[in-house]
């Protein structure tokens, strides 16, 4: 039980870290400006619709993926460890990570182009550091451990949801320097995550090069 709790609580940190509702909230007011009511509304719950049904699939489905394509866990946790790592070192300083940036680095779309799935979809909310650590939460393929990871996740989605129906007055409450100073915590915290995903990757890794040896 105490060890479902304390892995529960590193998924609740990690997703929070690499979704940053907070900062998101930012490029969400930027990217609904000039939108009715309705239609931030409506951009938002399409926004964590689209990644809840992205994410989710690769839990549910990590490890028919991984067998399909013969990736092992040690290999998705260095290759995710060190996603994770950059995206919370560009944090860190300041940037968004390209990995989480709309391609082109613009958001404000073309016309008819549904702003909610993307760029805020994807890659913003559920870009590939997100997918990453998702589907190492999930890679051991115990039921367990996926039922809590996307329970976690749409719990996640729910929250951003709720922070972008409040973009402005959170905005206005944290102002642009507490904006800043929250996405270099985040930024701090998800750098340690990667590099904690990838020192597990590299143990497997070695494990099972001993195993292959063994044998």
């Amino acid at each position: 039980m105490h060890e479902l709790l304390s892995h529960t609580l590193v998924m609740v940190g990690g997703y929070f870290a690499i979704m940053n509702p907070l900062a998101n909230t930012a490029i969400f007011t930027a990217v609904t400006a000039g939108m009715d009511d309705r239609g931030i509304k409506k951009t938002a719950l399409s926004a964590v619709v689209t990644a809840l049904c992205i994410v989710l699939c690769f839990i549910l489905l990590g490890r028919i993926i991984f067998d399909f394509f013969g990736i092992t866990l040690p290999a998705l946790r260095v290759a995710g460890g060190i996603m994770v790592f950059f995206i919370g070192f560009d944090m860190m300083h300041g940037r968004t990570s390209a990995a989480h940036a709309p391609a082109g680095g613009g958001a404000s779309g073309t016309p008819g182009q549904n702003l909610g799935i993307s760029p805020l979809g994807i890659p913003i909310l559920a870009g590939p550091g997100t997918i990453a650590v998702s589907m190492s939460y999930s890679a051991t393929g115990n039921g367990l451990d996926i039922a809590v990871n996307a329970l976690v996740f749409s719990v996640m989605c729910l929250i951003t949801y709720v922070f972008f129906l409040l973009g402005e007055k959170v905005e206005q409450k944290l102002g642009r320097e507490g904006l800043k100073v929250i996405t270099q915590i985040m930024g701090l915290i998800l750098s340690v995550i990667g590099v904690q995903i990838g020192i597990e990757g590299i143990f497997g890794a070695i494990s099972l090069f001993q195993q292959h040896h063994a044998v």
